[in-house]
């Protein structure tokens, strides 16, 4: 990550474009980590279930996670 610049010398419009650039840069890093999350998810799932011979009725819930984290949204 880059250091911050001199906030005193930026224009009132650089420091709002720096504010927009950081803000979409943190949202990208949010939906990735929100997707990540999910996937560990759907894994430690599926290492339970098949760890405790479960039904499948678990594993179908797996699926339909991982169906929705395979969408990608915008």
């Amino acid at each position: 990550m880059e250091p911050l610049p001199d906030l005193s010398a930026l224009s009132d419009g650089d420091l709002h474009e720096l504010i927009d650039k950081l803000s979409k840069e943190e949202k990208k890093i949010s939906y990735d980590r929100r997707i990540l999350q999910g996937k560990l998810d759907i894994l430690c799932s599926e290492r339970t279930a098949r760890l405790s011979d479960s039904s499948s009725v678990e594993h179908v819930e797996v699926e339909q996670l991982a169906a929705i984290l395979s969408r990608k949204i915008s």
